[in-house]
């Protein structure tokens, strides 16, 4: 049996979330405002005919795709927001589901810290993939599982105030995100985030 861990429409990706998915993507890149929709699956080698099933659908353009044993996941992309919606309801047909019984996504941790030392911004920074973390910024860290609604709130808090996106991991058992920012950018992007991740139904057991 297929699960539908994460099923997720972005109706306009925001520009560092784009620029972020061009630099960590091997397929075709998303650029600011494109529609996108990321799925995960469980096992993992369901996400090939779930990717052949969305890129015959319409014309989406497949930014990534992983496939682990466990879990596999894709995004696919487009300026149109219809064929990226359609390509995600010939997804949910052809797995015989509908959008609630996607797994429902839950805050797995959420702290701040205010004034991030030198020592501290330094070690992210070596292993991050997007904007470098200054030091005396305050530093949000959300962790969400399934790993794939992370983009999710990654394109929320974007939305919500003028962050700086340090890192985005969606793949593996636990999504992550690592946000920059004054105190009052990161209190309304870290609010806007968690909001967006728990107002999301779906089925407890995915």
């Amino acid at each position: 049996m297929i699960k539908l861990r994460t099923y997720i429409f972005m109706d306009s990706l925001q520009p560092q979330l784009a620029e972020f998915m061009g630099t960590t993507a091997q397929g075709f890149l998303p650029i600011p405002g494109d529609a996108s929709l990321f799925v995960e699956t469980a096992p993992g080698m369901a996400i090939h005919r779930v990717t052949d099933v969305a890129l015959k659908a319409t014309d989406v353009r497949l930014g990534m795709q992983v496939v682990e044993r466990s879990f596999g996941s894709l995004e696919v992309h487009s300026d149109d927001q219809g064929a990226v919606l359609e390509s995600g309801r010939a997804i949910l047909n052809a797995l015989e589901l509908d959008e609630k019984k996607r797994q429902k996504p839950k805050v797995a941790w959420a702290e701040t810290i205010r004034a991030i030392e030198p020592d501290h911004a330094v070690i992210i920074n070596r292993s991050k993939k997007g904007s470098q973390l200054l030091p005396g910024y305050s530093m949000f860290i959300l962790e969400t599982e399934p790993a794939g609604y992370i983009l999710y709130a990654a394109n929320e808090a974007e939305k919500a105030a003028n962050i700086t996106l340090v890192d985005v991991r969606p793949f593996g058992a636990f999504g992550r995100l690592t946000i920059a920012g004054t105190e009052a950018e990161i209190d309304a992007a870290s609010k806007a985030a968690r909001q967006a991740v728990e107002k999301l139904e779906g089925s407890v057991t995915g």
